[in-house]
């Protein structure tokens, strides 16, 4: 986890950047929440995305072998088909719907999760200003 700050905690989350590089966020793993969730701090707002994410997003990557889009996209707008954020949402996922908690901020997977896969050696991600990708390692 070279160049991220933060180990992980709710006491010393990492700090992130979105793929873009245009905004800075905190993340941690709680595990001991019901259930366990990967929490993301964006600015006053918190999303919460079942903590599982990271090994089921982490797998899919690795099974799928090459880049694959991100898609980041708010909740009430439509995924585009064949990127993470409509994986994070599809009913074939392992969690078989929303990887996200909360109705009206389940959406931007996209966006704050790959960084987390990146930050812990998982995944590789693009950094333009937009279009980025990701793949597992």
């Amino acid at each position: 986890m070279s160049g991220v700050e933060g180990s992980g905690t709710q006491q010393d989350p990492w700090i992130l950047t979105t793929p873009p590089g245009r905004s800075e966020y905190e993340a941690y793993r709680d595990a001991a929440a019901d259930p366990p969730a990967l929490v993301v701090q964006v600015g006053s707002t918190e999303l919460r995305y079942h903590l599982r994410c990271i090994d089921d997003l982490h797998a899919m990557l690795r099974e799928r072998g090459d880049w694959m889009p991100l898609g980041n996209t708010d909740e009430q707008k439509e995924a585009p088909p064949d990127t993470v954020e409509a994986w994070a949402r599809s009913a074939d996922n392992p969690v078989s719907g929303w990887y996200g908690f909360k109705k009206g901020l389940r959406g931007r997977f996209g966006n704050y999760v790959p960084p987390v896969l990146e930050a812990l050696g998982l995944a590789e991600v693009e950094h333009n200003a937009r279009n980025n990708r990701m793949r597992g390692l």
